[in-house]
């Protein structure tokens, strides 16, 4: 595991405790493409189950991840795509 994925799962877990918590360093599919960089671990897919998520809306959700994640989203992270569930959601 990356460093980069590594801080990710470490800043996610601390900030939501969460119930499920995938990420996948989605780079290889992007390699070529802007933002992409040698070595990988400049896009991810996350999916995130915690109870702080009941009651926010799509948009408040990814907001809350975003903010928790705004070191490397500022830097060596180009793209993130969040999947945040609250407990007991489907995740279609």
């Amino acid at each position: 595991m990356g460093a980069i994925i590594e801080a990710i799962r470490n800043k996610l877990t601390a900030a939501f405790e969460p119930t499920r918590l995938e990420v996948e360093d989605d780079s290889a599919r992007h390699h070529g493409h802007a933002g992409a960089r040698p070595g990988g671990e400049s896009h991810f897919n996350v999916v995130i189950e915690a109870a702080a998520f009941a009651g926010a809306n799509k948009v408040a959700r990814q907001r809350m991840v975003y903010r928790a994640l705004a070191e490397e989203l500022a830097g060596p992270v180009h793209a993130l795509s969040v999947k945040a569930l609250a407990p007991g959601e489907a995740s279609s």
